[in-house]
């Protein structure tokens, strides 16, 4: 790669987020470049849940108008993209025990007062729209604006409007209180403008202390399964309080995940999946006859208050995309407009203002 290479923006990281973001600033009229080490993050792992009703938490209301806002683009967006496997198809959430369809209740409360629709069902009415669930459930929630997509088939889409260039990025080439570019494992790259968006390895980067957005790694086991009979166990999301079942529409269901503060390490446990089949198998007992076709463990990339850093950074030429925790696939076309619109220098709308990266200015990772 020669160092006389220049654009107007270079992306770091080639994941679902990066591709979306170098697609959406070279359809503004960007020279636009993805650099990516080739190695999977977290896209690789996650179950692609479009769930920010399903999710919506006390005291996360910034988080949710996020998730709203992208997934409400989510139909346009795969819409410009071949098979990104997105189904539409609805979220039911369900307790297990008298304490969680208590919990569930308020929650339902909460939500019902967003405006945010949420259908309350009786544990019969849940299992006849869902007759796998367990005949011992206590209260489900109906969410038919909870979807889900494919990860693995997004970022395959993704990669056929904007190709990664293999090659691992070391750190920033900053000028003053500019970047003019990054540093590869293969030489420099200049640009106008550069776009962070490679997950946890943005802790890993080269550059000045008071630019860095803090992110650290948390990780998530999941196990991918399938069932020899085809399609049907289940058709909609199932959640419950400590796990999820995500139906592919094809026989093949993705069952997760931990929630893990063990640093870098991406080791599946036996623990680990010990705690997802027990704890979803009490929902849907079905689960136990699925074939186990894959065991993997990622790093999620999460900020000190689990919201993303989106938009400039302490560095003229710096924009960010990183940090989104457990929602990187949902905000994935949020992120990818905001980005582009950043790198035109346009001003972010005020809805966005909970994820600039600047609340962290000065902050070491």
């Amino acid at each position: 790669m020669a160092v006389s290479e220049s654009y107007d923006v270079a992306v770091v990281g080639g994941g679902a987020i990066g591709l979306a973001c170098a697609w959406r600033a070279s359809q503004r009229g960007a020279k636009t470049i993805v650099l990516d080490a080739g190695e999977p993050g977290a896209w690789h792992v996650a179950a692609g849940m479009l769930a920010p009703v399903s999710e919506a938490e006390f005291g996360e209301r910034e988080l949710l108008q996020l998730g709203l806002e992208s997934a409400n683009r989510y139909p346009a967006f795969v819409g410009e993209l071949d098979d990104a496997g997105y189904r539409a198809v609805g979220t039911m959430v369900v307790a297990r025990d008298r304490d969680e369809a208590e919990a569930l209740d308020r929650l339902a409360e909460f939500r019902g007062g967003l405006g945010l629709p949420v259908e309350r069902l009786r544990p019969s009415q849940a299992r006849r729209i869902e007759p796998a669930l367990a005949p011992t459930i206590r209260l489900a929630l109906k969410i038919d604006t909870d979807h889900s997509v494919d990860p693995r088939k997004l970022v395959a889409a993704l990669r056929r409007r904007s190709t990664p260039r293999r090659a691992r990025v070391t750190g920033l080439c900053v000028e003053g209180e500019r970047v003019t570019g990054v540093a590869t494992s293969e030489g420099q790259v200049r640009a106008g403008k550069v776009v962070v968006a490679a997950g946890c390895d943005v802790a890993r980067l080269d550059m000045p202390e008071h630019a860095r957005v803090p992110v650290r790694p948390v990780k998530g086991q999941v196990l991918r399964l399938k069932d020899p009979n085809g399609p049907g166990l289940v058709e909609r999301t199932i959640r419950g309080e400590h796990a999820y079942f995500v139906p592919r529409g094809d026989g093949r269901y993705i069952l997760g995940a931990t929630m893990e503060e063990r640093g870098w390490d991406t080791t599946p446990t036996a623990g680990g999946v010990y705690e997802l089949l027990r704890d979803l198998s009490e929902l849907v007992p079905g689960i136990f006859e699925l074939e186990i076709e894959e065991l993997i463990a990622g790093l999620r990339p999460t900020t000190p208050d689990n919201l993303p850093a989106i938009g400039h950074g302490a560095l003229d030429g710096l924009i960010w995309a990183t940090g989104h925790h457990r929602n990187g696939i949902l905000l994935t076309p949020v992120t990818a407009d905001l980005v582009a619109a950043a790198c035109s220098d346009e001003p972010l709308p005020e809805w966005a203002a909970p994820a600039d990266p600047l609340r962290f200015a000065g902050v070491h990772a």
